[in-house]
């Protein structure tokens, strides 16, 4: 089996967050196991690593790399229901957990899942095949004034209500089927002159139909709710994000935890009842080196925040 994926800040992401290498860590993002298999040559043989990944072509990946390495645990769910699947296995509280979110390269790499605007294949987007919604039910079904909405929300595309517009006057005239065919209405629904500027002209939409599709960012903040409670006191979380949403989402999440007040300015007196939970180790995300870029262009954007339970 090829599961190929160049693993974004590997280094930088272990040694942010083993602090005992007979600790038991959590991997809520299997993907290619590039971060799982650095963290076990470092961990004891008394330690734990559960693995999370709602795609099964990544457990059996795991499975066949790591040989039933008695350390390792697989769940083929997704981190939605961390703590919930953590009691299960007794494995409460943890040394870390550690996040690396977006799609990974061979969802993208792979012309059939319909992730990436650079192959034409049926418009699909699930990271898990068993969820029931697709991209081209969503493309074919929403109204465009949903699809605006999204398009903005998740793409920050600024060609939005236009670009829905030619979609619903596509499909009245035949469905939008597969990934190309949502292409060229999109580079028909944007003007040339802005699509000679920037990045594709599809590359915005394509990410606020996968984020929606999978509700990445709903699942990614009922998790973070999580995490504390998962946690060790000393018991360290890292999250990779790759665009702006996720983390944005994250670093308010880091500062909730630090206690930072929530309420409205106008408040004279804290309501909210904020106190400290965690301490955040990184002041300013961690970047990707010139050097890994150069070797990976998807980690361009990358980006790692990283906290500690008091």
């Amino acid at each position: 089996m090829e599961f190929h994926h160049i693993t974004v800040l590997l280094n930088e992401t272990i040694q942010g967050i083993l602090n005992n290498p007979s600790g038991i860590y959590v991997d809520c993002t299997l993907g290619g196991a590039g971060h799982a298999r650095l963290l076990l040559s470092k961990m004891s043989a008394e330690g734990k690593l559960v693995g999370f990944d709602q795609d099964p072509k990544a457990i059996a990946n795991a499975q066949e790399a790591f040989h039933n390495d008695p350390r390792l645990i697989l769940v083929n769910q997704n981190f939605e229901r961390l703590q919930e699947h953590l009691e299960s296995l007794q494995l409460l509280p943890v040394n870390g957990i550690y996040f690396d979110l977006g799609v990974s390269s061979p969802q993208l790499d792979e012309a059939g899942r319909g992730f990436s605007y650079m192959q034409d294949a049926e418009l699909d987007m699930r990271m898990n095949p068993e969820n029931t919604l697709t991209a081209k039910q969503l493309v074919n079904e929403w109204s465009a004034e949903q699809l605006a909405e999204i398009l903005w929300k998740y793409g920050e595309e600024k060609w939005s209500k236009r670009i829905a517009e030619f979609i619903v006057n596509a499909r009245g005239q035949k469905e939008i089927a597969t990934t190309g065919e949502l292409v060229e209405v999109i580079k028909r629904a944007i003007p040339a002159a802005a699509r000679r500027e920037g990045p594709h002209p599809a590359k915005r939409t394509f990410q606020a139909l996968r984020i929606a599709v999978n509700d990445e960012l709903g699942v990614l903040e009922r998790a973070l709710d999580q995490v504390i409670a998962c946690l060790a006191p000393g018991g360290r979380v890292g999250v990779i994000t790759f665009h702006s949403l996720e983390d944005r989402i994250v670093k308010d999440k880091m500062n909730v935890w630090r206690g930072r007040c929530t309420c409205p300015p106008q408040f004279p007196i804290c309501q909210c009842g904020a106190k400290p939970l965690a301490k955040v180790i990184t002041r300013k995300p961690i970047l990707p080196t010139s050097e890994e870029i150069e070797e990976n262009p998807r980690s361009r954007s990358a980006k790692l925040r990283i906290a500690e339970k008091l």
